[in-house]
């Protein structure tokens, strides 16, 4: 596999830089055409006329997922016959689901219950069911819908690189369909969308990660101020930080990350489990993963064609999340593809699908449970922090009202600068592998200058409007590239149609060997 640049990287790179030059010029030279207000214009027009795609998409996306785990393609390895998986189940788990949600996670475990609680999706009884709808939609924006989304195109990546000896480039998923001109014009348009997907979508964790750093540094450290100033500062310390690490390369940097990550949310999850109040907890989760399950058809196609419901919500909440798991896409499924070489079909499918989605709600369930506790038994007003100092302080100021509040603090900036080193560290091997023909093992200098764009982008949309310009750069990149994930579906379904005539014969040789 060649691993010198393609068109791909230079047309990838200009419009970034680009991007990056226009992001920095200041409203008074371009009053009418500054970055913040012509993405936050493009923002407007998707999420008011296109909401609906994204949410039949991201649901399309799920339905297919489960397709495939009871089909007779479920058996199909993402491999040569015979092939065994590189990493055993715990280091694979570890290792998509760093890349897959890490900063999230910490950032919203808090955060999003405590503000669906406030301001709940639609107009509810009680403060009680109120709670019960908070963590219900908390456990749907993070649940079975965005690993969905991540495991159709880690799928198609890995069955065409590790099966059929393709390139692992997006663009080769669609050969099926498209055939040579994938190769030529077409395929650098579809790779070009899928870079820009991946280096908005990262970047927006990014931001949410310093933004989150910045502010538990300011509750350890008096005097400290959360402003971008600090964030930028943790940008350049962390970016120093991930390029250490992507040198060191996949088995030795993010492989050792990842493991230290998973053991660290760990540790933070099962402290928080007995230092809040362990019953409610446990007594909440099970109940909304079974009203989860019960009302998912529902939330899945819910949106608010009448005035009187919370249309602001849907697009704030769902409509981004969606979009951002969009955009995630390239970037997580490369990486997943990357590392499950050897799995089945189905065994694949249900641990992307079902792995990550429990444990994810049983974070939610202990963090924001903690959380909406302090509230609703308490008294304390948690919303106000958010609404005062912002989104990132949420679970800081939970952890104010237990026990090590310090040592919880560290850990969890920690746990979150790892996460940053992680997802950075991921991304730059996927984008390079994108722009430099599918290698798996891209130049060095290639990523260092991915590395570079995806830290100064994630400094661009903070300088432009924090987590309001972050979110906006996700609708818009999620667009395109929902259009090529859905193409990519059919793509699986034809080429998994001529494996399944195949099959039984290839069994049957197997057997009589």
């Amino acid at each position: 596999m060649q691993d010198k640049v393609t068109k791909v990287f230079y047309i990838s790179l200009a419009i970034a830089i680009l991007f990056i030059i226009w992001g920095t010029i200041s409203e008074n030279i371009l009053p009418n055409w500054n970055l913040g207000q012509v993405t936050g214009n493009i923002q407007n027009f998707l999420v008011s006329k296109f909401g609906w795609f994204y949410l039949l998409s991201a649901t399309s996306f799920l339905v297919f997922a489960i397709f495939l785990i009871v089909s007779k393609y479920g058996n199909i390895v993402l491999g040569k016959d015979g092939d065994e998986p590189e990493y055993n189940y715990l280091t694979w788990f570890g290792m998509l689901f760093s890349a897959g949600m890490g900063i999230g996670l910490v950032f919203w475990g808090a955060a999003e219950p405590i503000s669906h609680y406030n301001t709940p999706p639609f107009q509810v009884g009680s403060d009680s069911e109120a709670a019960k709808v908070a963590m219900r939609y908390s456990f749907f924006h993070w649940g079975l819908h965005p690993w969905a989304i991540y495991s159709v195109l880690a799928l198609a990546l890995a069955y065409f690189q590790f099966r059929k000896d393709s390139p692992g480039l997006i663009s080769s998923t669609l050969k099926p369909l498209f055939g040579d001109r994938m190769d030529g014009g077409y395929g650098t348009l579809v790779n070009v969308i899928a870079v820009f997907a991946t280096i908005f979508g990262v970047a927006t964790s990014l931001g949410l990660g310093a933004q989150q750093i910045s502010s538990g540094l300011g509750f350890i450290f008096d005097g400290l101020t959360n402003n971008f100033t600090l964030q930028f500062i943790i940008i350049i310390v962390v970016t120093i930080l991930f390029m250490i690490s992507a040198i060191s390369g996949l088995d030795r940097g993010i492989k050792y990350l990842s493991t230290t990550n998973i053991c660290l949310a760990i540790l933070l999850l099962i402290f928080m489990l007995f230092a809040g109040p362990t019953n409610f907890i446990m007594n909440f989760f099970t109940t909304t993963l079974g009203t989860y399950i019960q009302k998912l058809p529902a939330m899945s196609f819910r949106m608010a064609p009448f005035s009187e419901e919370n249309t602001g919500w849907l697009k704030d909440w769902t409509i981004f999340y969606w979009a951002w798991w969009i955009a995630w896409a390239p970037f997580v499924g490369m990486f997943i593809a990357r590392v499950s070489r050897g799995r089945t079909v189905r065994e694949f499918v249900v641990g992307v699908l079902l792995v990550p989605t429990i444990f994810g709600a049983l974070w939610f369930a202990v963090f924001g449970g903690s959380a909406i506790a302090l509230e609703y038994n308490e008294g304390l007003n948690l919303f106000s922090v958010i609404e005062d100092i912002g989104t990132e302080a949420a679970l800081f100021t939970v952890f104010e009202n237990y026990q090590f509040t310090t040592i919880t603090s560290i850990l969890t900036i920690f746990l979150i600068s790892t996460f940053f080193i992680t997802s950075a560290d991921s991304a730059t091997f996927v984008l390079g592998m994108q722009t430099t023909g599918g290698s798996l093992d891209p130049a060095l200098r290639v990523k260092i200058a991915w590395g570079i764009v995806q830290s100064a982008t994630a400094a661009v949309l903070l300088w432009q409007g924090g987590l309001g310009a972050l979110q906006t750069a996700s609708i818009i990149a999620a667009f395109p590239f929902a259009f090529i994930l859905i193409m990519i579906i059919f793509s699986i379904i034809k080429e998994f149609k001529e494996e399944g005539r195949n099959y039984p014969l290839k069994r049957k040789k197997r057997e009589e060997g």
